[in-house]
C-alpha cells in the first residue's frame, strides 16, 4: 500500500488503536519534558542546598539534555535490530533506578553524572515510543495518531513546572526526582502488561548493530529526513525558549503573579493541543505537508510580531497574542513533520526517529539558554531568540523540502530493420529521435503501431513524438539510461 495513503503492512499485525497502547505510548514520550522541566522551579533551592552555584546546579539540565540527544542515537538503531520491547524495557528501568540515585545523591557533581544516566534511559522511552507509531502506521494515519499522542504530551513540557512547584509545596527538591522514579516505573508495569511488540522479527534489519553507522549515514543524505527534523527542530526549540524565558519576562518585567503566570501556561497548552487536534482532523483532507507549512509560517510570523512588540515596548496583552500563535503553531508542526520524516524510513524507523529527536534537543538545548541572556527588557533576548528560530524553520522547510527538479537528459530511441523482415525493401539508414525534455525517473514508454509509428511518451505530461517510417517491418530499441516500462516492441 503507498504508504501516504494508508497504515503499512506491520498495522495487520499489530492494533495500534487501542486506547491503553495510546496511553502507554503517550507516557513514554512525556518522559522526556517531564525530565527536563519537572524540577526547574526546585533550581535554586538544589543549589542551596548542595552549596553549589547556580549556574553548576544548572549542568543537571545539561547533562540531561545529552543524554536525551546522545540516547536516542544509540536506542534507535538498537530497537530496529533487537526489536522495540526489550530495549524499552531496559530504558525504563535505568530511567527508574537513575531517578532514585538522583533523589540520594549527596553533591551536585554526582547528581550531574545521574542526570545524564537518567536522559539516556529517558530517551530510549521517547525515540522507541516514536518508532512503534511508525511500526503501525504510516502517512496520514501517522499524523493521526502523532496529534493524538500530542493530546496528552502537549502539555507536558508547559504544565511539568507548574507539577513540579506543587510538589514543592510538600517535600524538597528529592521528592521531584522519587515522584519521577515512580511515575517510569508505573510505566514500565504498564508497557510489559500492554504494549506488544511491533516489530516482528522476519521485519528487523539485518547485519546486527555493526551496520549502525552506514545507516546513519544514509538517513543524513536524506535530504528530506534532513529537512523535516531540522524544522522540527527549531520550531521545538523556540517553544523552549519560551518555557524557559517566559517566567523571567511575565513575573519579573510584567508583574504577573505565579497563579496569573500559570494561567498563561495554561491558555498557550490548549492551544497547542487544540492545533494538534484540528491537524489530526484535517490530514485526512489535507496534505500533511500543507498542515506543516501552515505551523511553520505561523511560527515564524508570531515570533517575527513578538521580536517587533518587544522592541516597541508594546505592553502585555499584544506580547501574549503572539506568543500564544507561536505556541499553537508548534501543535501543526510536530505531529506532521514527525509523520513525514519517518514515512518512507520504516526499515530504520528507530534510527530516523532518533535524529529526529536527537536535532530536537540538541538545538533546543543548545539554543534555548540564549533566552535567558541580561537585558535590560527581558522580553528582548527571549522575543529574538523564538524570531531567529521561526525564520529558521521556514529557511529549513523552504530550502530543503522544495520538490527537486527533474533532470535533463536526451532520450534516444533508434528505429532499425528487423532481422526476419522478409523480402521487403529495407530502409536507407537507421532513423534516431532525439526528445530532450525533463523526463521523470518513472521512465517512457516506447511501443510501435501496425504503421510502425514510434510514440515516446513522457509519463508527466503524457506528450507525445511520433514519427512514421516508410516501411512495414522495423525493430524499436531505446539507447538511454533512463528504466523503461517498454524498451522493444514488434509491429503488429
Amino acid at each position: 500500500m503507498n504508504p501516504v495513503l494508508g497504515p503499512t503492512p506491520v498495522a495487520k499485525v499489530v492494533s495500534g488503536r487501542s486506547v491503553v497502547v495510546l496511553v502507554i505510548l503517550a507516557s513514554l514520550v512525556a518522559l522526556g519534558p517531564l525530565s527536563i522541566d519537572a524540577y526547574v522551579p526546585a533550581l535554586p533551592r538544589l543549589a542551596e542546598d548542595l552549596g553549589s552555584m547556580p549556574s553548576t546546579a544548572q549542568l543537571t539540565l545539561t547533562t540531561c539534555l545529552v543524554g536525551l540527544a546522545i540516547g536516542q542515537l544509540l536506542a534507535g538503531p538498537m530497537s530496529d535490530v533487537l526489536g522495540r520491547r526489550r530495549p524499552l524495557l531496559v530504558g525504563l528501568a535505568v530511567y527508574a533506578v537513575a531517578g532514585l540515585l538522583c533523589a540520594a545523591a549527596p553533591t551536585v557533581a554526582l547528581l550531574v553524572v545521574l542526570r545524564g544516566v537518567q536522559g539516556v534511559g529517558g530517551a530510549f522511552a521517547l525515540v522507541i515510543a516514536y518508532a512503534c507509531v511508525r511500526d503501525r502506521f504510516a502517512g496520514q494515519a501517522a499524523a493521526r495518531y502523532f496529534s493524538r499522542l500530542l493530546l496528552v504530551t502537549g502539555l507536558a513540557p508547559v504544565l511539568a513546572p507548574l507539577a513540579g512547584a506543587q510538589v514543592l509545596k510538600l517535600t524538597s527538591w528529592r521528592g521531584i526526582f522519587v515522584v519521577l522514579a515512580v511515575f517510569s516505573a508505573v510505566v514500565l508495569a504498564a508497557t510489559i502488561i500492554g504494549l506488544p511488540e511491533s516489530l516482528p522479527p522476519h521485519l528487523r534489519r539485518g547485519g546486527g548493530l555493526r551496520t549502525t553507522g552506514s545507516v546513519y549515514v544514509g538517513l543524513v543524505r536524506d535530504r528530506r529526513l534532513v529537512g523535516y527534523a531540522l524544522t522540527n527542530a527549531f520550531v521545538f526549540a523556540a517553544m523552549f525558549a519560551y518555557i524557559s524565558g517566559s517566567p523571567f519576562v511575565l513575573e519579573d518585567t510584567y508583574g504577573l503573579s505565579p497563579q496569573q503566570y500559570s494561567l498563561v501556561f495554561g491558555a498557550n497548552a490548549i492551544g497547542l493541543v487544540a492545533a494538534a487536534q484540528v491537524s489530526g482532523k484535517l490530514v485526512r483532507q489535507v496534505d500533511a505537508r500543507i498542515l506543516l507549512a501552515g505551523g511553520v509560517v505561523g511560527a515564524a510570523t508570531g515570533g517575527g510580531a513578538l521580536l517587533v512588540l518587544a522592541l516597541a515596548g508594546a505592553g502585555l496583552w499584544p506580547l501574549l497574542t503572539a506568543l500564544f500563535i507561536v505556541v499553537t503553531s508548534v501543535g501543526l508542526v510536530l505531529p506532521n513533520a514527525a509523520a513525514l520524516a519517518l514515512e518512507n524510513h520504516g526499515a530504520n524507523a528507530g534510527a530516523a526517529a532518533a535524529l529526529l529527536g536527537c536535532a530536537q534537543f540538541l538545538v533546543g538545548g543548545l539554543v534555548a539558554p540564549l533566552a535567558g541572556i541580561h537585558a535590560a527588557d527581558a522580553a528582548i533576548p527571549m522575543a529574538a531568540v523564538v524570531a531567529g528560530l521561526g525564520v529558521a524553520a521556514l529557511t529549513s522547510m523552504v530550502t530543503l523540502l522544495r520538490p527537486p527538479r527533474p533532470q535533463r537528459r536526451p532520450v534516444v530511441a533508434h528505429v532499425h530493420p528487423r532481422a526476419d523482415a522478409g523480402t521487403g525493401d529495407a530502409p536507407v539508414a537507421d532513423l534516431v529521435l532525439v526528445l530532450r525534455r525533463e523526463v521523470p525517473v518513472a521512465a517512457m514508454d516506447v511501443e510501435a503501431t501496425e504503421r510502425v509509428t514510434v510514440r515516446i511518451t513522457t509519463v508527466t505530461d503524457q506528450q507525445t513524438v511520433t514519427t512514421e517510417l516508410h516501411r512495414e517491418h522495423a525493430e524499436v530499441t531505446t539507447t538511454d539510461d533512463l528504466p523503461r516500462r517498454g524498451a522493444a516492441a514488434d509491429p503488429t
